[in-house]
């Protein structure tokens, strides 16, 4: 996934990235650190469920004898060193699905039966799942408290502090965004031949593709023989609600009327 080198249009804050794709519950691996592989046997584990609450930190349920599990469990310090990595996967069947990654660094330690159960009912609350019922029924849950987070996509990689993590808002569109992704690419082929005028003169013989779409602007994919490129495209002023998306888009087309608006 490469960028094309022209001067970059605002994107939300890396805090703001890092929080949408947490809440978008992509695909996740946890890793434990290099110290902790061998009572593990280096493996990389995806959890039945991982949940990231708005301040950081992460409730990960796992068998009850799964080795992470169990190694965290018996460990002297009952904590294990461990990276989680949320993998942001587009809604479209593109070349290359991947849009962004996250990783949370930080501790991981096994809730005991009360506080496990606390937190299966506070996720339920935000996130409904069927497999928080299997807590304390072949399930366990850990806490991992969180030290760094770093996402990158194509904005570049930035390193985001948990409180930063914490005061940030996810995008107000992240519920939208595959519906509208899917029916910009299967019913109006119009509108992104219109778009792919703003890409840059040089990619505009590949396939151009809605890639997402945020509060600051709209981003396309271009799937070209030289490779993949991400282009974004910038709003005249920030979207907050559906009405102001559906106008900056239409600024974006060339609307007439409102190129004369304010």
């Amino acid at each position: 996934m490469t960028e094309t080198p022209h001067r970059r249009p605002p994107a939300p804050s890396p805090a703001e990235r890092a929080k949408t794709i947490a809440l978008r519950h992509g695909p996740a691996v946890v890793m434990p650190s290099a110290a902790a592989r061998a009572d593990v046997g280096g493996q990389r584990f995806e959890p039945e469920l991982a949940h990231v609450h708005a301040n950081g930190s992460v409730s990960i349920l796992l068998p009850d004898d799964n080795e992470l599990a169990t190694a965290t469990h018996d460990a002297e310090s009952s904590e294990f060193a461990v990276m989680l990595e949320l993998t942001d996967v587009s809604p479209l069947d593109l070349r290359e699905p991947v849009r962004a990654l996250l990783w949370i660094t930080g501790w991981l330690r096994v809730l005991d039966e009360r506080a496990a159960r606390a937190r299966a009912l506070a996720i339920a609350d935000l996130h409904p799942d069927e497999r928080l019922l299997d807590v304390g029924h072949g399930l366990s849950v850990l806490r991992l408290t969180p030290i760094s987070l770093v996402v990158a996509d194509a904005e570049g990689t930035h390193s985001v502090q948990p409180q930063a993590f914490n005061r940030a808002a996810a995008d107000p569109f992240r519920t939208y965004e595959t519906h509208w992704l899917n029916h910009l690419e299967h019913d109006h082929p119009d509108v992104l031949d219109r778009l792919s005028l703003h890409v840059p003169e040089e990619l505009r013989g590949g396939n151009v593709r809605p890639l997402g779409i945020d509060r600051l602007g709209l981003r396309l994919r271009v799937e070209s023989a030289t490779g993949d490129h991400d282009v974004r495209l910038a709003f005249s002023r920030p979207a907050e609600t559906p009405p102001q998306l559906a106008m900056q888009l239409q600024r974006l087309l060339g609307c007439p009327f409102l190129a004369q608006q304010p």
